[in-house]
């Protein structure tokens, strides 16, 4: 089993930075990838960023690319997310997910485990 805790969220506003951390703790060693999600009110959940845990190739959506950045500290066993430039439609609770198998960054169905997720508020 694989546990994962969010933090790091709050209140910021438009065009502000939040930075938020991913401890994972657990089984970890055979994971292959580690992911955001997010979710905001009235919507599905949708895919943010992704690592993967041999060779650390990343993968953003279009709709954070230049704006977030996934990392990974292997020593503290924790994936952070730095947002920047953030705007009001990144408002969502955000999710930190890992998984086994071939990379499939963008699929939540790929995802064995998932924290309680953490809400980021983006004020105009």
């Amino acid at each position: 089993q694989v546990q994962l805790v969010e933090s790091g969220g709050g209140l910021v506003q438009a065009g502000g930075s939040l930075r938020l951390s991913c401890a994972a703790s657990g089984r970890i060693f055979r994971l292959d990838r580690m992911g955001w999600f997010r979710q905001a009110p009235g919507k599905e959940r949708e895919f943010v960023a992704a690592v993967r845990s041999n060779g650390g190739a990343t993968y953003y959506a279009d709709s954070v690319k230049d704006r977030f950045t996934i990392s990974r500290d292997n020593a503290k066993s924790t994936v952070y997310l730095q947002m920047n430039s953030l705007k009001p439609e990144d408002t969502a609770v955000y999710y930190c997910a890992a998984g086994y198998g071939p990379f499939a960054p963008a699929a939540a169905n790929k995802y064995d485990y998932w924290g309680q997720g953490t809400q980021v508020t983006v004020s105009s």
